[in-house]
């Protein structure tokens, strides 16, 4: 937890004039039973009505005092701990971005929204306490001891025999906290699992006629979550009677002793109330500790979940001196590559060498898992290869920055995603500075403008979360749009036809044509007839290249395109 504090340097000032304003505010309210001890003994004793009026002057002015640094203490560490909890988020965002798809794999989707929103919530609220409650208790504690000795020393051995009783309860308090309070996000973890794999899968959910076992999982892992909650809770629940009962014990203790004291002669009425009040102030610090000491270990939990996205050492990095690759524009070549997957036993990929040249198509067909995703993956470097490397414009890919690489290339993912907002704004993603002529144009490229025009706000047609509001092969011309107004120099298909009719299909690839013509195009599908005209067809079978050529020669040489072709194409089509 404290190594999140070095993002609170820019609330230094905030910080040091929480300290003070805690002082100040100890002070009043040490001063005070001073003040009404004071005015027992000397003012109602002697009935001296001045006298009362004049100290009771000076401790509504105390208390006023006391009020107001209180609420400018609040104040200003609300303002730090707020803003911690906003760079922390800003942190885990940036941190996040920079991820390759192995991090993402390795630590969760899941996880790291809980991360983002409830282990911050949960450091952000401590953080408040701590600079309130972590001077303040302490401080009221110590003095709160020095002035009840200054009161009467023989009263005082009633404390001395608490506190211990009280670090006691603390610690084991701790203890058994601790454990539970990571618990705890671990379940949140699951139970934030369960319901996006519910809310992303509805559709399946329900296609199935699974809802009742969805049903069952959720409340599994609610259940899970609430057993864990409800044994913390015990704990809050039996912490505060047993504090209350030894703050009722104190008190009695100490009226009973006091009162032998004043029968006496040897203390005074005013210094007996002056004591408990003390003492009072003692109890409630300790508790107030207590309670912090409740609430850290949960923080810590958090933190130390933060602190583990923060400190993940990112595989894909930029080099120190990037090389820019403005010789060529459009060649990729792959040398020997091999890549596995983080935990898998076999490679996904093995061997691949092949060149694309600008102007032509190279296509990318095989069989399911048989590595056409993994491929086009590893040219935007979402992933890094185990061994080999990816040329892009004669330099490794390696050694350019992502930025500049990215920027030669526009994707087309399997799994196409749209953004909320207008359709003008998902086309522009692509480019930000896009025109509306360009935008148009992408469109109708993208055999898009028909059903966008149909749309009652045409291009200004708001697109709800994923896309949701719009069909499949919408979607799909959409997402196509937006890689070609970029206009770049390598475009990727990455089975981008998947959901569009023959005719729509045969209407897009025509008008692609003279859009893509310089530019260098991967095309990675399962179907025959899209890639029977290309330049080059790379067969994959377990992650290795079976074949390559064009359409005829690999009929004919390649047993594992010829069955491809076969599956999908009739005798006469094949003929």
């Amino acid at each position: 937890m404290i190594k999140l504090y070095k993002f609170l340097k820019q609330y230094t000032v905030h910080i040091i004039a929480v300290i003070v304003l805690v002082f100040l505010q100890v002070i009043s309210n040490l001063y005070l039973p001073t003040l009404m001890s004071d005015i027992v003994d000397k003012g109602i004793v002697n009935q001296d009505i001045n006298y009362i009026y004049k100290i009771g002057g000076i401790m509504l002015l105390v208390t006023a005092g006391g009020i107001i640094a209180a609420i400018a203490a609040n104040f200003l560490s609300s303002k730090a701990a707020v803003g911690l909890g906003k760079i922390l988020r800003d942190k885990i965002f940036t941190k996040v971005e920079s991820f390759s798809l192995h991090e993402f794999d390795k630590i969760g989707t899941a996880t790291l929204i809980t991360r983002t929103t409830n282990d911050v919530t949960q450091v952000q609220q401590v953080t408040v306490m701590l600079l309130s409650l972590m001077i303040f208790a302490p401080l009221t504690c110590i003095g709160g001891v020095v002035m009840a000795l200054q009161e009467d020393r023989t009263l005082s051995w009633i404390l001395v025999a608490i506190l211990p009783l009280l670090a006691a309860i603390i610690a084991v308090l701790l203890t058994k906290g601790l454990p539970l309070f990571k618990s705890m996000q671990v379940k949140l973890d699951k139970l934030n699992l369960v319901l996006r794999e519910n809310l992303t899968g509805i559709r399946v959910i329900r296609a199935f006629n699974r809802i009742d076992r969805e049903k069952r999982r959720f409340d599994d892992a609610n259940t899970d979550l609430m057993d864990v909650t409800i044994r913390v809770n015990k704990l809050m629940a039996v912490m505060m009677p047993v504090m209350m009962f030894i703050m009722n014990i104190t008190s009695v203790a100490i009226i009973w002793f006091g009162s032998i004291q004043i029968d006496n002669g040897k203390m005074q009425v005013g210094s007996l109330m002056a004591f408990i009040q003390y003492a009072m102030q003692i109890l409630f610090s300790l508790l107030m500790l207590t309670l912090l000491f409740i609430f850290i270990p949960r923080a810590q939990a958090s933190a130390i979940r933060i602190n583990e996205v923060l400190d993940t050492k990112v595989d894909i990095i930029d080099p120190v001196k990037a090389i820019e690759a403005d010789s060529e524009k459009g060649h990729v070549e792959f040398r020997d590559v091999t890549f596995s997957y983080h935990g898998s036993e076999q490679p996904a990929l093995s061997n691949i060498n092949f060149r694309a040249n600008p102007g032509e198509i190279t296509a990318i067909i095989g069989g399911t898992g048989s590595g056409k995703s993994t491929l086009a993956n590893l040219i935007p470097r979402f992933y890094d290869v185990d061994s080999g490397s990816i040329l892009v414009d004669g330099v490794d890919i390696r050694e350019m920055s992502q930025e500049s690489l990215r920027a030669k290339i526009g994707l087309v993912p399997q799994k196409t995603v749209l953004f909320s907002g207008t359709i003008n704004e998902n086309i522009r993603y692509g480019k930000e500075d896009a025109t509306f002529d360009e935008i148009k144009h992408a469109a109708d490229v993208a055999q898009a403008t028909d059903f966008i025009l149909e749309m009652k706000e045409g291009f200004d047609h708001y697109i709800a979360g994923s896309g949701t509001n719009v069909s499949g092969g919408q979607k799909q011309r959409l997402s196509i749009a937006r890689a070609l107004v970029r206009k770049p120099e390598i475009y990727i298909f990455d089975d981008s036809f998947s959901a569009l009719d023959f005719k729509t299909d045969a209407k897009l690839r025509a008008s692609l044509k003279p859009e893509i013509a310089e530019s260098t195009v991967f095309i990675i599908t399962q179907r025959v007839a899209t890639v029977m005209n290309s330049d080059r067809i790379i067969v994959l079978d377990e992650g290795r290249i079976v074949g390559i050529g064009k359409h005829k020669a690999l009929i004919k040489t390649c047993e594992v395109y010829r069955e491809i072709v076969s599956s999908q194409l009739s005798e006469e089509e094949l003929a």
